[in-house]
């Protein structure tokens, strides 16, 4: 114990001897605006249990490019679309990088991943089989009736619920759905049983490993702490991650079981999984894939695919529940468009404008990824008029930037027909700033065309399918709108309704 306490005291005294240091030699920089902080920690006291809020309070009073001094870390923060544009458009080559967190760091083989991994060769290759194998749109259209299927699984469900009107998890029945679409894509096989039971240790993988990635962490502030996990984050998020690793593994061996036994086209799925068996099998150093190395990888999709979709579908579920007006007037198109006994499929997506605005609008107020993920400036660079420096951790608030109302009118209400007279679009990536819910410039988001179609038609089903009810003693106006802060912006009360069929 004595040791610890006198390993934590010279660790403390380096940190103070640090930052003055640190001080000193940024003192005549020309660096953005912020609060001041208090010695050794310096603003991390300000963050609070939602940061995404908190520096949005703080860019109203020093403007839309401030700087912060997390612990020994300095932090600059965008919060407006002419900043965004000036530091992911203009000097994207400064911007390629992101800082690791620790609990992100806790996972087997980190700079195998494509969220996190420095923005080099094996990126580079990691992300074009990505786009090219699953997320380009001839990929998509081919397992157009995969989608289908998982939604009318889905919607089988949610009749039985019906039924007997038993109250719905929307964001967990969301979850279990996108959960089989990413292990279809990846592994020819559903994850969760068609009856969502098996879905709540996967859930919970999941969320632990967003939950602690969005963390205020020592051990990301003061590096020199970081051997001591002094929160416990890493030894608590890593038990997920190696339960997933574990989970893959199993799947990757069963299937190369299976192309040692057969030959030919026999052997093979043709899912994501034979295209990266077959990448591990290129006699080619440069491409720089093992069996251990595309677990990572996948680990990224079902995250990324899984957790976002859902939560963006929970939070516009809850937005028509709280405005029945707007659910009523997307009904009305779907039974304009669609008719009334016909299935909703995602080739009558495009011919539904007031839906997509209706996701776009979720997207608005509740992006999937607050703050998005960060970086790191690769050299000093000029921006709104200030020099953010070399080494420094920079973090694009969209939340923020979606809810100003220099951007947008009435920025706090749910108003889906503003995007009903405006070419602003997601899908534009680095040209629409005021609206990045998936990020902009290189490091852009891939899974974005699948999040668009698959968002849209299950929101366009349950819509269509169900009447939606709210508990006894739940009025659209009690509905709880909370959010609990993490990587992924979360509900902090579940959504829970009933469902009713249309026919009764």
């Amino acid at each position: 114990m004595e040791l610890h306490i006198f390993l934590l005291f010279l660790t403390l005294s380096l940190a103070i001897i640090r930052f003055f240091h640190n001080r000193h030699r940024h003192r005549n920089k020309n660096q953005p605006p912020g609060p001041t902080g208090l010695p050794i920690i310096g603003n991390l006291h300000q963050l609070g249990s939602k940061p995404h809020s908190t520096l949005s309070s703080l860019a109203q009073t020093y403007g839309p490019l401030i700087s912060l001094r997390l612990g020994s870390v300095t932090v600059a923060v965008a919060s407006s679309p002419a900043t965004v544009q000036e530091l992911l458009q203009k000097n994207d080559q400064s911007f390629t990088n992101r800082p690791i967190p620790d609990s992100v760091a806790a996972q087997p083989n980190v700079n195998h991943t494509l969220a996190w991994s420095p923005a080099d060769m094996r990126w580079r290759n990691r992300r074009r089989i990505c786009t090219t194998q699953i997320f380009s749109n001839h990929c998509l259209d081919l397992l157009q009736h995969l989608r289908n299927e998982k939604v009318e699984q889905l919607l089988h469900h949610l009749r039985k619920q019906a039924s007997t009107e038993t109250v719905v998890n929307v964001g967990e029945v969301a979850f279990a759905t996108m959960l089989n679409l990413v292990s279809n894509t990846v592994f020819s096989e559903d994850m969760v049983d068609p009856e969502f039971e098996s879905a709540g240790e996967l859930k919970d993988l999941v969320w632990r490993i967003m939950e602690d990635a969005g963390k205020v962490n020592l051990s990301d502030y003061f590096p020199v702490l970081k051997r001591f996990d002094l929160q416990g984050v890493r030894k608590h998020v890593r038990v997920s991650y190696v339960r997933l690793h574990e989970i893959f593994d199993d799947m990757i061996k069963k299937r190369i079981r299976k192309r040692e036994s057969l030959s030919g086209s026999t052997s093979r799925d043709g899912d994501f999984l034979d295209v990266l068996l077959d990448q591990c099998q290129q006699d080619d150093e440069a491409s720089d894939f093992t069996v251990e190395s595309i677990k990572p990888l996948i680990l990224d999709l079902f995250i990324a695919g899984s957790d976002t979709s859902a939560s963006t579908t929970e939070w516009a579920m809850a937005e028509l529940v709280k405005n029945p007006e707007i659910m009523q007037k997307a009904r009305e198109e779907l039974i304009q468009v669609i008719g009334t006994n016909n299935e909703v499929k995602e080739s009558d997506i495009p011919r539904l404008p007031y839906m997509q605005a209706i996701v776009k609008e979720t997207l608005r107020l509740h992006p999937p990824a607050p703050l998005l993920l960060p970086y790191v400036a690769g050299n000093d660079v000029e921006a709104s008029g200030y020099t953010i420096n070399k080494g420094t951790q920079v973090l694009i608030n969209a939340w923020s930037i979606g809810r100003n109302h220099e951007f947008w009118d009435d920025p706090l209400l749910f108003q889906p027909e503003r995007f009903l007279s405006s070419n602003i679009d997601y899908s534009k990536g680095s040209k629409d700033f005021q609206y990045i819910p998936f990020g902009a410039g290189r490091r852009i988001c891939p899974g974005l065309p699948l999040a668009h179609r698959m968002i849209n038609l299950m929101l366009a089903a349950f819509i269509h399918s169900f009447e939606w009810k709210l508990p006894e003693g739940v009025t659209p106006h009690k509905l709880d709108m909370n959010e609990q802060y993490g990587i992924t912006l979360k509900k902090l009360a579940p959504l829970y309704v009933i469902p009713l069929s249309l026919s009764t």
